[in-house]
């Protein structure tokens, strides 16, 4: 098990209607106690994540801002390396860098950009990762890979975080989550999405048991560095009541599993304020998840959790 971190939380947001909207709402996640404000990095129906990421810092003073995460694919690394120390140093070092192979089988049918097997898509954003932190270290970078060739290239501006701004990569296979744990200051435990598109394989591969595994091939491939990692929860339910029971039994033909797995799901979180937090804590007995990031529509749910257990 990972050491005892202490807990911190994120907001995931993806829209506003104008930049008055969106700067209340980072302001308003920073009020609460977030400590980050995340976007997603798809072509449907949000703002783009480099502008308002940018926004969002300019609204605040310590909210910390990124995504969850930039797909490789839709950008070159060296174009993304820019961009991420361009935010980074304007934020005053508030960037948190996640990236992705990328998963979602739309954005790529609509737009044409090839939807290469997932293996291929790995390796490209493994070949990302090298690019962009050998663009971040001082000097010039020369790179030769099967997807990105470098030359003699020395990425400016550099970002103010040294020696990079954390790197924040999530998966639910074994690949992904063991680069994770080699690259990664902060490792997300998803569920698989190999699918292309979230549904009952998913849900199916959200359980507890399922989690166990994960979190093992978080720590077999990070070695002894394990205990510098931050394992992060994107959870996608947040549930106050006063009928957990109740709340669980409705959720269990949503996720195809019983009642009693629903309460053991780490992506999803029911009950009363007592009830979240001791699940919270429960969570990170057992997996040593610390990091929790909660989607835009439950900010004020989770706010009474923040308030308790936020830098305990």
């Amino acid at each position: 098990m990972a050491h005892r971190r202490r807990f911190r939380f994120g907001v995931q947001v993806s829209n506003a209607a104008s930049g008055e909207e969106w700067a209340a709402i980072a302001r308003k996640a920073e009020d609460l106690g977030y400590s980050s404000l995340f976007m997603p990095d798809h072509f449907g129906d949000q703002l783009a994540p480099v502008p308002a990421l940018m926004a969002a810092a300019d609204a605040t003073t310590e909210l910390r801002v990124g995504a969850l995460v930039f797909d490789n694919d839709y950008k070159h690394p060296v174009v993304l390396a820019k961009e991420m120390a361009t935010i980074d140093i304007l934020s005053g070092g508030r960037l948190e860098l996640g990236i992705g192979a990328g998963w979602m089988a739309t954005d790529y049918e609509q737009s044409g950009i090839p939807y290469d097997v997932p293996g291929v898509r790995v390796d490209r954003m493994l070949e990302g990762i090298a690019v962009m932190k050998g663009l971040f270290a001082d000097g010039d970078f020369d790179y030769q890979g099967d997807h990105y060739t470098i030359t003699g290239m020395d990425g400016l501006p550099k970002p103010l975080t040294k020696p990079h701004p954390p790197f924040i990569i999530g998966g639910g296979g074994k690949r992904v989550l063991s680069i994770a744990a080699r690259e990664a200051a902060i490792v997300g435990i998803n569920p698989n999405l190999k699918a292309g598109a979230v549904g009952p394989d998913a849900a199916a591969d959200a359980t507890a048991e399922a989690t166990d595994r994960k979190v093992g091939w978080v720590r077999d491939a990070a070695g002894d560095r394990f205990d510098d990692i931050e394992l992060n929860c994107l959870m996608f339910a947040c549930l106050p009541s006063d009928d957990r029971a109740g709340t669980a039994e409705m959720m269990s033909g949503l996720f195809g599993i019983t009642p009693e797995q629903v309460l053991d799901v780490p992506h999803a979180l029911m009950g009363t304020v007592d009830e979240m937090c001791a699940d919270l804590e429960a969570r990170r007995d057992r997996w040593g998840f610390s990091y929790f990031v909660v989607q835009h529509d439950a900010i004020d749910a989770l706010a009474p959790v923040i308030a308790r257990l936020a830098g305990n």
